[in-house]
Formats: C-alpha cells, sequence, structure tokens
C-alpha cells in the first residue's frame, strides 16, 4: 500500500518495558507519548525499536535507536539539555540513588534508525563459576555452567531450546547435547582430544531460564597464555535449519590463573564493525532525560513542606513578595513549569491543601491582570497548577463524560471535512452515499451536521455530570469564581466570572482530550487520519 502502521517497543537492557500506540497507515507517525520509569541502579542501555503491525503474520522490524547509559548521562544535546547544564560521567554531577528516565531532555534529537541484525538482540544473564585448581597436573580449567535467566525467545513459542557452547585454547566443549546439527552455528565436535566432561548430558527445551549446572574442563597448556580467552556461547537448538545465537561472554584466560571468577555476567552480542546506514531507514525524534535522586525518609522533607504550605496556612502572607511559592513562581522557567506545578499540586493534595494552594496561585495572578480578557491565557504557574490539579483529580470524571462519545466516533469513521482544499468529492459520495456527483455545499452540510450531534452529545454529557464532577474541583472552581468577581465587580465584566472557569474546563480540560484521546487514557490506540480530522474539528 505504499505506507506502514508504525509503532514504538522501549527496552532496558533488552527487557520490553513500554510499547506505544500503533499510528495507522503512516510514514510519519506522530506518537506524543510520554513514559517515567523507574529503573535498575546499574542499567547499561535503552534501545526504541520502530516496528510495522501486520494483522496476519508476525510484524515487521523497521529499525531501532540504541543509546547507551554513558550517551544519555553525557553533556545533553538540544536546547533544553544546553540550558539546564545537566552531566554525567567523569564531566558532570552524579546524584545517587534510584534513577528514572523521562523523555523531556538530556538527548533531544533526530537520530536515524540503525537496522536490526538478530546476533545482535541479545538479551539475559548466565551465571558461571571459573577456576584453575592449585592441586593436580596437568592444570585444569574448570568451567562450571549453572544456570541462565531471561534469555531471547528465539521459537515461535515464545521460548528457546538453549544449550552453552564453551571455547578454549583451541577446544571446544558443550552443554545439553542434542542429536544432528544445522549449518551455520551447529554443534561443534562433542569432546576434544583435551577435553573431559564429567558431567551426564541432557536435552533442555523450551526455555528461556535453562538450569545446566554442568562441568566443562579443559586440560591447559605449560606456556604462557598470552592472549588466550575463554569464551561462553548460548544457543537456541533448531533441529531444522541452522541453530539461533543468543549471546556472549568472554574471560581473559590469566585473569582466571590469578583468581576463581564466578557470579551472574550479561551476555553480549558478537562484536562487528559498524555500517553506514544513513538513515535510509527513516529517522525517530527522541527525547531522554536521565535523572537520578536521592529519596530520603518523609521526616527529612517536613521542612521544605512547612516554607512552601507557610502561606497558605497563614493567608495575610498572601501578597508578599518574598515566601517561598511567590519565589518559586518568579524563578519558574517556561521549559520546567509545568513539572514544578505537577510536583507542587501533588505535594498539596498530599496534605489536603490543593484547592487552598491553587487560590493563592490564581489570587496572586488576578492581582497582576488589568485586561480581564487576558486572564488566565498564558501559561503561569498559576494556570498550569489548574490544569494538572484537574488531570489528577477529574481524570475518571473525564472518562465517564467523554468515553462512550469518543468510543462512537472511532467505531463510525464517518467522513467530515470543512475545509474545501481537502476535500475529497469521490470518497465522500462512497462515504455519505449521495447519488449523482458531490458539492463542496453538501460535504459541508452533511459533515456540519455530523459535528452538530457530536458536539451535542458531548456538551450534554457535560451538562448533566455536574453531580458527577469531583468535590474538589467543584469547590476550586467555587472559589475561583469568587476571587473573579471581587477582581472585576463592575458589570461589563459580569461574564469574565464564567469565562475563567469555562477556560480551564474546555480549553485544557475537555478538549484536549477529545483532540488526543490516547494521551488522556480514553483510547489504547491513537486515531486513524480520517477519525483524527474529525476529533481536530470538534476540539477546534
Amino acid at each position: 500500500s505504499g505506507s506502514s502502521d508504525p509503532y514504538c517497543v522501549v527496552k532496558v537492557d533488552n527487557e520490553v518495558v513500554a510499547r506505544t500506540a500503533t499510528v495507522w497507515k503512516s510514514l510519519n507517525p506522530f506518537w506524543g507519548e510520554e513514559y517515567t520509569l523507574r529503573l535498575p541502579r546499574g542499567f547499561h542501555s535503552l534501545a526504541i525499536y520502530v516496528l510495522d503491525e501486520d494483522t496476519i503474520g508476525q510484524d515487521d522490524v523497521i529499525g531501532k535507536v540504541s543509546l547507551s547509559r554513558q550517551q544519555i548521562a553525557a553533556e545533553p544535546r538540544g536546547e533544553w539539555g544546553a540550558r539546564r547544564g545537566l552531566g554525567g560521567g567523569s564531566g558532570g554531577w552524579w546524584h545517587r540513588g534510584a534513577p528514572t528516565l523521562s523523555p523531556s531532555a538530556g538527548v533531544d534529537s533526530w537520530l536515524s534508525l540503525a537496522p536490526v541484525d538478530p546476533d545482535e538482540e541479545v538479551q539475559g544473564e548466565i551465571h558461571l563459576e571459573l577456576g584453575v585448581p592449585e592441586q593436580g597436573h596437568p592444570r585444569v580449567l574448570r568451567c562450571h555452567l549453572v544456570e541462565a535467566r531471561d534469555l531471547a525467545p528465539r521459537d515461535p513459542s515464545g521460548t528457546s531450546d538453549p544449550f552453552a557452547r564453551v571455547s578454549c585454547c583451541g577446544h571446544t566443549l558443550e552443554t545439553a547435547v542434542s542429536q544432528g546439527a544445522g549449518s551455520q552455528g551447529a554443534r561443534a565436535p562433542r569432546v576434544p582430544p583435551a577435553a573431559t566432561s564429567p558431567w551426564p548430558q541432557q536435552v533442555i527445551k523450551k526455555t528461556r531460564f535453562p538450569h545446566w549446572n554442568e562441568v566443562l574442563e579443559f586440560q591447559l597448556a605449560e606456556a604462557e597464555p598470552g592472549e588466550a580467552v575463554l569464551s561462553v556461547e548460548v544457543w537456541d537448538w533448531d533441529i531444522v535449519g541452522k541453530n539461533d545465537f543468543l549471546g556472549r561472554v568472554e574471560f581473559p584466560l590469566d585473569t582466571i590463573l590469578k583468581a576463581p571468577t564466578k557470579g551472574w555476567f550479561q551476555l553480549l552480542p558478537f562484536p562487528r564493525p559498524a555500517e553506514p546506514h544513513r538513515g535510509q531507514l527513516g529517522a525517530l525524534r527522541l527525547a531522554v532525560r536521565l535523572v537520578e535522586d536521592r529519596v530520603l525518609p518523609p521526616l527529612y522533607y517536613q521542612p521544605l513542606i512547612q516554607l512552601l504550605t507557610e502561606p497558605i496556612l497563614h493567608p495575610a502572607q498572601v501578597g508578599a513578595p518574598g515566601t517561598a511559592l511567590a519565589i518559586l513562581e518568579e524563578v519558574t522557567s517556561g521549559e520546567s513549569r509545568q513539572d514544578v506545578a505537577t510536583k507542587l499540586v501533588k505535594i498539596f493534595l498530599g496534605q489536603g491543601l490543593a484547592v487552598p494552594l491553587l487560590d493563592y496561585l490564581t489570587t496572586r495572578e488576578l492581582a497582576r491582570t488589568t485586561d480581564p480578557n487576558t486572564l488566565f491565557r498564558s501559561n503561569s504557574l498559576a494556570s498550569k497548577s489548574v490544569e494538572q490539579f484537574m488531570k489528577v483529580v477529574g481524570l475518571p470524571y473525564l472518562h465517564e463524560v467523554l468515553k462512550p462519545v469518543v468510543n462512537r466516533i472511532f467505531e463510525e469513521k464517518k467522513y467530515v471535512e470543512l475545509d474545501p482544499g481537502k476535500m475529497e468529492l469521490s470518497r465522500s459520495r462512497r462515504v455519505i452515499s449521495f447519488k449523482g456527483s458531490l458539492s463542496e455545499a453538501q460535504v459541508r452540510e452533511s459533515s456540519l451536521e455530523v459535528l452538530k450531534g457530536y458536539l451535542g452529545d458531548i456538551v450534554d454529557a457535560i451538562v448533566g455530570s455536574v453531580e458527577k464532577c469531583p468535590l474538589l474541583m467543584r469547590v476550586a472552581f467555587k472559589q475561583l469564581r469568587r476571587r473573579v468577581e471581587e477582581r472585576f465587580p463592575s458589570e461589563q465584566d459580569e461574564d469574565v466570572r464564567y469565562f475563567s472557569i469555562s477556560g480551564f474546563l474546555f480549553l485544557r480540560f475537555f478538549a484536549p482530550a477529545v483532540l488526543t484521546p490516547k494521551l488522556f487514557s480514553l483510547r489504547e490506540q491513537h486515531a486513524d487520519p480520517r477519525t483524527g480530522r474529525t476529533l481536530l474539528l470538534l476540539a477546534k
């Protein structure tokens, strides 16, 4: 069809942690999705895979973007990162604690998609115990393969048939031997002349967590090991065709001779020279930020909470310029204002002071506003705080009001268009079922009827949901209306008290949810182009 149905899968150390919605029939998809991931302290890499969803058969992998921890933590690229001056590694500050990864800064640019090589798509760890006993002659290298975990699934069943191949000084041994061999990646000869395996062999099938508990022994030469290495590879055995590579790990032999080595080791891909792909697969716009915070017991945050809540608990200080909230409002930049607003709302909700917080911030903005027509139009800390408050407190209410109508719009997929330059009269004839040729006026009239029908249902649902609106939201808006009346008491400004509330409810709450239902969890998938156009016209 000349297009794709792309979606993204996010992996941390080869473990899937998130999946975006599918954007149907598009070579230029826009997802606009954000994820905050709590990561293990020692994570190594982040990878984003772009796939093409197929209704029949397996989805096709288009390409991937891989970022190491060092790349993410290095001096950030892009306007946000440079302005915030975040850094890591040897050149910047670094806090110990539980890291979180959120797409807002750090790496912020277009990154070319790289092709996906199955031999590089490895995951999991292997548990090994390696050593050379001091007694005995000749020297024997003992390699105890205990188990492996979280191996990559290579079979259609979602599992693998894993075995391990150990090579050292020109000799190779394997665990879990099965009859037969494939071509490339097939099993090596069983026991070379200078190697023995005293443990009984067994076939391990259909598992990503094999438990071998086998010891493979290699007789070592008397000469110095030099640059010799012990290589441990894990493969998925296939009865037909070649075996599939699952990962490998290497150890310098002189290191094992000095002291035993044991523990869990991450499986790595085969080292390969990088091949230039020059963006033939496309590019992915990605914004990633790595943040490590030290989380202390709640007792340590009490002084900060007292400092923030002081002007709320002592209303006489509302107009005081030197309070912590007033200073925070002044120094917060446009980029970080939403983050600050989100954190403030959560802190004050936890203290049971969310409504007084909004009252404090909106009262300060009202005092600065001279033209009622510009009231709460900017992305001030007050506006952002009210917006975040509605999202946190009112999301279940939003679902109850909008979900039935939004679901119907997605299911009906009616053709709607008001712009003459975008009308497709031939297609709309098939959809609207007019007889004969269609004029722009007919398409516009039919589209208006459809939009009026949807809009009427949405308005009826909102108007009829007064009792369902969360109590905190009603109290907050009642207080806001009173403050607006006090600031603009004249008769000519009588409507301002209503516009101030409807601006928040409709422009910052209901309309964005109608425009992008996926971002408000109203739908699991993004809208297709036709439905998306209907939602856009409704939101406008």
